[in-house]
């Protein structure tokens, strides 16, 4: 699934645990991994410093490497520019098949502000990726042990639905699914417990077939089960009651303008789940 992986760094705790993490994918799935450096120029006065920034990212880059020790050494790349569009750029033009990024913790209403590279890459990037979080010291570490992927049951759900049974097959990992009955989106009726019924019935058949898929795709251990609440604040609970290493989670294919607003339950998760999140996108409607 993945032959092509790009983790851009920047020495920072985020960024060294996310080369650890895609220093092990790239083991496991054979594949080349390349690791990105971006000067951000806007930090710069002018054109002034980009020689002296870029030649000192590069010596910091190789360190960084020799200190990783995985065999065959990953390729190091420096650019100077934005970072978020360096990165997107970079991975399309190499045919990148996965992006892994460190993103940086934050509390209160830091979580909830647009700005972050991470969170601009989350949303315009056309492939997986796989978010690191600083915190992920005991939980969310390699080799991944208990896998989760949330599903709605839609035919767009399967592309994450893949990728997880992948990962947990390649791991030899649990798979966990979950669907999550949102009753905070619904207004109180006069038919409500057959609403209810109807939406959890349905959230049941939705895990089981995910589950079912899973066990044909050679995955041993599964499981399932149906939440209720806010989307993100189920999911992440489900995560951490079961210490889940990794989640997986479909994003809504979007164009233009769209991709740039904020507010997806997957996005949510990337800025305060306290685990890997895994990001793919699903195809346009």
């Amino acid at each position: 699934m993945f032959e092509r992986i790009l983790v851009p760094t920047d020495r920072s705790d985020p960024a060294r645990r996310a080369l650890e993490q895609a220093a092990d994918l790239a083991t496991r799935y054979d594949a080349t991994l390349t690791a990105l450096h971006v000067v951000d120029t806007r930090e710069l006065d002018g054109g002034s410093g980009v020689d002296e920034r870029t030649a000192a990212a590069r010596a910091e880059l190789d360190d960084a490497l020799d200190e990783l020790a995985v065999d065959p050494t990953p390729e190091g790349v420096v650019r100077a520019g934005i970072p978020n569009e360096e990165i997107l750029d970079y991975a399309d033009d190499a045919g990148m098949d996965l992006i892994v990024m460190g993103t940086h913790g934050r509390t209160g209403v830091r979580r909830y502000l647009l700005g972050s590279v991470a969170e601009k890459v989350v949303r315009l990037s056309d492939v997986p990726v796989l978010n690191v979080h600083p915190a992920e010291v005991d939980v969310g570490s390699v080799p991944y042990e208990r896998i989760l992927v949330p599903t709605d049951g839609s035919d767009r759900a399967s592309v994450a639905v893949d990728c997880a049974t992948d990962l947990a097959t390649t791991y030899g990992a649990e798979l966990h699914t979950v669907s999550v009955v949102d009753t905070g989106a619904m207004a109180p009726d006069v038919q409500f417990d057959v609403i209810m019924d109807q939406l959890q019935n349905r959230a049941r058949t939705a895990v089981e077939t995910v589950a079912e898929t899973a066990r044909e795709a050679g995955v041993e251990d599964t499981q399932t089960a149906v939440l209720e609440g806010r989307a993100h604040d189920a999911i992440r609970s489900y995560a951490d009651d079961e210490r889940i290493d990794l989640i997986v989670m479909g994003t809504h294919g979007r164009s233009g303008l769209d991709r740039y607003l904020l507010g997806s339950v997957a996005e949510k998760l990337v800025r305060t789940a306290s685990v890997p999140v895994l990001t793919v996108r699903m195809p346009e409607e």
